[in-house]
């Protein structure tokens, strides 16, 4: 199997492996996107919250211009931050993100949650007591106007991120043009099996974010797991002749999931675009599929007074939105 590309139920190829661009630096981010078009990266994920998107569309059109490349040729996709849910302001945030990216439309835009937040210059509004600064719009509302950007042209494409297959469902009850993929966190310590088979049945695309576990992750925590040491997959690592990160990416687009590890270092960026000249066998694949640990990584931590995260029983932070109702693996408050 030598797949490279997920078709949208748009029509549209969507590279399965892509750059991610969370938490690389203005200053990293030309060399790290000259790196990964070298290679053959033709995907790149984006976000108004990862506030580099300037930096990323001077390197783009650089690169694009130096290496004689189509805008056709590139998949770039963007997201709708929290803050800008309310129907008034989609469409704005949107040009701003074209603007600071140069370009004229983009291949793919989600909605960064479905949680919405008051947009009131902080891109994470906290109140005196350090709690979430939430707002009253539903993700209904703000998908409403997503579909228009479809409509004018300023967008190939919509989807979600962090959304549950009931969220999903919910958008999919009374929206016109339904999501085109499902971007959420996805390893092989968090496969999420359902999920992807609820996104095949619906002809939606599932997209793996941290797909090598975040490991340069702010805080960590007792009991999280090293998923570079894990002993099978370094078996099969060596079995391969393969990096672990690379068993990990070939997990995922095996089964047709597009991955979109980040870095900024040249040779890792390249080692990563290294997954489509092997195959893992039935049995290595399924023990990545159902056999390992289970843990969730990014998990925004609820802070307490003293500004630093509150930690549960298990160790772990506690989630930030576990309340929230529109929070994708949502707690009601009065349970234990």
């Amino acid at each position: 199997m030598n797949m490279t590309a997920a078709r949208l139920y748009t029509g549209a190829s969507m590279p399965l492996l892509g750059l991610g661009l969370w938490k690389s630096k203005p200053d990293q981010v030309e060399l790290a996107i000259r790196s990964a078009l070298g290679v053959g990266y033709r995907h790149f994920d984006s976000a108004m919250v990862y506030e580099n998107e300037k930096e990323v569309g001077l390197a783009l059109k650089a690169a694009i211009k130096d290496m004689n490349l189509a805008r056709e040729e590139i998949f770039m996709c963007s997201k709708l931050w929290n803050t800008r849910h309310a129907p008034e302001d989609v469409k704005p945030a949107l040009m701003e993100t074209l603007n600071d990216l140069q370009l004229d439309y983009l291949d793919l835009y989600l909605m960064h949650n479905p949680i919405a937040f008051q947009n009131g210059g902080s891109l994470v509004p906290y109140d005196s007591e350090n709690n979430i600064m939430y707002a009253d719009v539903h993700y209904k509302e703000t998908w409403n106007e997503m579909e228009k950007l479809v409509d004018e042209g300023l967008v190939k494409a919509i989807g979600v991120s962090n959304f549950n297959s009931q969220q999903i469902e919910d958008i999919c009850s009374s929206c016109r043009i339904k999501p085109a993929v499902l971007q959420v966190e996805s390893h092989p310590y968090l496969p999420e099996n359902e999920l992807v088979m609820f996104c095949n049945e619906q002809d939606i695309v599932f997209e793996a974010y941290s797909p090598l576990c975040c490991g340069d992750r702010n805080a960590k925590y007792p009991g999280d797991l090293d998923l570079f040491s894990e002993p099978k997959l370094v078996e099969m690592a060596k079995k391969y002749n393969k990096t672990v990160a690379q068993i990990a990416l070939r997990f995922q687009v095996q089964r047709n999931v597009v991955a979109i590890p980040k870095s900024v270092n040249p040779g890792r960026i390249a080692e990563n675009f290294q997954i489509f000249d092997f195959t893992l066998d039935d049995k290595d694949f399924n023990t990545i599929k159902s056999s390992l640990p289970k843990w969730r990584v990014c998990v925004g931590a609820k802070k307490g007074p003293d500004n630093k995260p509150i930690i549960g029983e298990d160790g772990r932070p506690v989630a930030r939105d576990l309340h929230h109702p529109l929070y994708a693996h949502y707690v009601p408050k009065e349970s234990k």
